[in-house]
């Protein structure tokens, strides 16, 4: 466990933003964690630096989590229940579950960033989310170097988001996660259109996790940006939710606006579709802009600054309420 000083966290994060950390630090056990929380607290955490947009040097000690492992605590014929420690990459995660015949994160497959983080923002893709397979959250309080155990119902789990970004904020460092998954009788999620779609086209009518996973990183690449190419955070913007009576006022202005019923009040409305139809889709700044592909997706194409793509989701905020009356939901944690 060395501190290092004044290093460059391009390569910690998935935009690609240069920032310099003042120190640095690269962890990887519990009990280096725990050795440094005694004489550090005021720290700054990264892990695959996936949901982040970094606008300014960090004069905090970055705490690198780079924890790996995977241990399986116990299993029968019908499912898994596994142990992950916070430094695993996801994706690699997902493929291993997998190869190993476990179902349940198969449709969120390719989604950038470590296993610690994927419980902060509750992950979701293709009608599944990550609180529905996630027993328990350990993770160790800053202040007091305690280990905590968060049940699921202790993670307060809602759209995008979780107790990890509220009351629970930048108090913990999350060590693992524990998941239940199934062995055998998996419930596959194909019913989202684009899935059923490209299953269909490769007249696949039993699918297993595996054809699962294929679609889904297929449909990803074909639409999503490979952040080692270009650097992106993935969506920037959360789908809003909005009330019913103000979709109906929409839906006589704009009758081809997609929708998706939450409750009998609320109606979700594609953020993607709203930032196209703003204009914004494809639209280069320099050295950033909007994916032509996806429109919620922000890039740096080279070198932009964080301020740069932040001033540009200032912008697309702006016009969304102007054009629709709707607040548009930043996703990424802006630093």
């Amino acid at each position: 466990m060395k501190i290092q000083q004044n290093i460059s966290l391009k390569e910690f994060n998935t935009f690609g933003i240069h920032v310099n950390a003042k120190r640095f630090v690269s962890i990887e056990s519990l009990y280096h964690l725990q050795e440094l929380l005694k004489t550090e607290k005021d720290v700054f955490l990264i892990s695959g630096g996936s949901n982040m947009l970094l606008t300014r040097d960090i004069d905090k000690l970055v705490v690198h989590i780079n924890i790996k492992g995977i241990s399986i605590d116990r299993e029968n014929e019908n499912s898994v229940h596994l142990t992950v420690n916070a430094g695993e990459n996801w994706h690699e995660f997902v493929l291993w579950c997998i190869s190993e015949g476990y179902g349940g994160i198969e449709n969120l497959s390719l989604i950038p960033g470590n296993v610690g983080t994927c419980p902060i923002q509750n992950i979701g893709a293709y009608g599944v989310e990550v609180k529905d397979v996630i027993t328990k959250v350990e993770a160790i309080e800053i202040t007091t170097g305690k280990m905590h155990t968060f049940s699921n119902e202790d993670c307060e789990f809602g759209y995008r988001n979780s107790i990890f970004k509220n009351e629970a904020k930048g108090k913990f460092i999350i060590t693992s996660v524990s998941f239940n998954l199934t062995k055998q009788t998996h419930k596959l999620n194909t019913s989202y259109g684009a899935i059923e779609k490209e299953l269909n086209e490769r007249k696949i009518e039993t699918p297993t996790i595996k054809d699962v996973s294929d679609v889904v990183i297929s449909i990803r690449e074909s639409k999503l940006p490979d952040p080692k190419k270009i650097g992106n955070s993935g969506s920037f913007f959360k789908n809003p939710v909005i009330s019913k009576d103000l979709f109906e006022k929409l839906q006589k202005k704009h009758p081809n606006i997609p929708s998706y019923s939450v409750s009998n009040t609320e109606i979700k409305v594609p953020a993607g579709w709203l930032i196209e139809q703003s204009g914004f889709k494809g639209k280069r700044f320099g050295e950033y802009g909007v994916h032509e592909k996806q429109a919620l997706v922000l890039v740096n194409y080279s070198n932009a600054s964080g301020k740069d793509v932040y001033d540009l989701a200032k912008r697309i905020q702006k016009k969304i309420f102007e054009d629709y009356s709707i607040n548009l939901e930043i996703e990424v944690n802006i630093i």
